[in-house]
């Protein structure tokens, strides 16, 4: 009896609702969707590439040099337990980018708008690349199987594999000529390059440009394939892909700039101090003033430009400290500085994922590796020539007499004969300078720091310079990897963990595979 009451009351339901809208599918909202359009998941992914490297790049800078102040424990290459610091990169592969991604390509793929796919493809590989270059070994493999509740890890050289696979799949996606993925449908999801599909497959180029050139240390290296890359990545500033960031208030500026006001305890560096003022190109400080200093940094409140030590905080003193500038331009002694921020640390500042200089100066090192000087050298003058104008676009512009002059200076290779993997190391790091870091972190392990590659070559030797002592757990060594996110990996996964050693306190200092021989 009760089973045909409840039988009848469900066909009285059935049949009321017929011919209209389904009372009871609760997936029907339009205000909560369950399959999202392409286009709507698509901005909150750039946000996530660019949140995953400046979160991170709060200890990151500090360890590469690029941020000094002695804030936290980056500048001694250490680590802190039982924190989610240091795992933004992870939460963005994992969490904000990758089920999305997923979603976008099994979408699109089933409305054949190819354009959709291969612009998610290209994100996930450029996301697998910095994720392996941060941690070393990643989950891959297992990474959104929904029916699991632990992991296991795979090794850096699988991801490296997946990389190349997924970035040539995304030139697959785009070059189609065949569905439904026009330029149109694109645009609205397409902050980067507005629908372009050329310059989509020019930042895939440049993918595995940089996993390529990774691997110099390996047998299989080979710098002609790195410039066959390079030559079809990105081929001018034009091309560089930016992370926009209105920079009306906090919640749409710039995570470097004043309103969001997390560098005020940050300093610039004695590296890149050096670097703007010719002393690691001439060996004498002040010999060449860099015309993108004033836009970079910025001087003290006597007018002499200072950086800090790594991990001391300051060149000498806690005096001295307080008077040098913050990455706005802010003194901590509370001079008078402009508070509007420069270069990228303005509140309305794109952040570059990729550009056309870090491209070049691949280029020029592999060029110099193959024997090719005159091409290594043109590489390395077009590096130089676009930071510059990278820079002047960001902020004061710089003059062509001025670019000029820097470019026929002793900062400056005056002919290929001359030219130095040296010098195409230091004016790269110059050139990625508050954004590269995971790039300028796998040059500086490729080269072991300063203690050179397989082949001798030690570029950093005096600008590179260690702390005066390493974290405690370090046991002496620099660190090569950050260690997986705590809340997603130390509190579910240990025993995967333990398989790969990451439950030592030293696992941070495990060499990467792509930087061993």
């Amino acid at each position: 009896m009760k089973k045909i009451y409840l039988l009848s009351t469900v066909i009285a339901l059935i049949t009321f609702c017929s011919g209209c809208k389904k009372y009871l599918d609760v997936n029907a909202d339009p205000a909560t969707p369950q399959t999202p359009a392409s286009r709507t998941l698509t901005p909150p992914l750039f946000a996530g590439m660019e949140r995953g490297i400046q979160y991170d790049a709060r200890y990151l800078g500090g360890l590469i040099q690029y941020f000094g102040g002695n804030v936290n424990v980056g500048e001694t290459h250490g680590w802190i337990a039982g924190s989610d610091a240091m795992g933004e990169i992870w939460r963005s592969n994992y969490f904000a980018l990758g089920p999305n991604l997923n979603l976008i390509i099994d979408d699109s793929n089933k409305k054949q708008e190819y354009n959709y796919v291969g612009l998610a493809q290209a994100v996930k590989a450029w996301s697998w690349q910095t994720t392996t270059d941060y941690h070393g070994e990643i989950i891959l493999k297992q990474a959104f199987d929904i029916s699991r509740y632990v992991y296991d890890y795979d090794p850096q050289q699988d991801v490296y594999t997946e990389v190349v696979r997924l970035a040539n799949e995304s030139i697959k996606s785009f070059s189609r000529t065949d569905g439904n993925g026009t330029v149109a449908k694109l645009v609205p999801g397409d902050l980067i390059y507005a629908g372009d599909s050329t310059k989509w497959i020019k930042f895939n180029y440049g993918i595995l440009a940089r996993n390529a050139n990774n691997l110099v240390n390996k047998a299989s290296y080979d710098p002609a394939k790195v410039i066959v890359y390079v030559d079809k990545a990105l081929s001018s500033n034009a091309d560089n892909f930016i992370v926009p960031n209105t920079g009306t208030t906090a919640i749409n500026s710039n995570f470097f700039g004043p309103l969001r006001a997390n560098l005020g305890a940050y300093r610039q560096t004695r590296i890149i101090v050096g670097l703007l003022d010719g002393t690691y190109f001439t060996g004498t400080s002040g010999s060449v003033i860099d015309p993108r200093r004033n836009n970079m940094i910025s001087p003290s409140v006597d007018n002499v430009f200072r950086g800090t030590n790594p991990g001391s905080g300051d060149p000498g003193t806690v005096a001295a400290k307080n008077q040098i500038p913050n990455p706005w331009g802010v003194l901590a002694s509370g001079n008078p500085g402009p508070n509007q921020g420069k270069y990228l640390f303005k509140d309305n500042a794109g952040f570059p994922i990729m550009t056309y200089a870090e491209m070049q100066f691949i280029k020029a090192e592999a060029a110099f590796r193959m024997g090719n000087a005159p091409l290594a050298y043109q590489a390395y003058l077009n590096g130089i020539g676009a930071s510059i104008d990278f820079v002047s676009a960001l902020g004061t512009a710089i003059s062509a007499t001025d670019k000029n002059a820097y470019m026929a200076s002793a900062a400056v290779r005056q002919n290929a004969s001359l030219l130095t993997m040296r010098d195409i190391m230091l004016q790269k790091y110059l050139a990625l300078y508050a954004y590269g870091f995971v790039e300028t972190w796998c040059d500086l392990r490729k080269f072991n720091y300063y203690e050179g590659d397989a082949k001798g070559n030690n570029p950093y030797l005096g600008a590179y310079v260690f702390p005066t002592s390493f974290f405690a757990d370090n046991g002496g060594k620099p660190a090569q990897r950050y260690r997986p996110r705590y809340a997603s990996e130390y509190v579910w996964n240990i025993e995967a963990l333990k398989k790969i050693g990451a439950d030592k306190n030293d696992y941070h200092t495990y060499k990467m595979w792509f930087s061993q021989p």
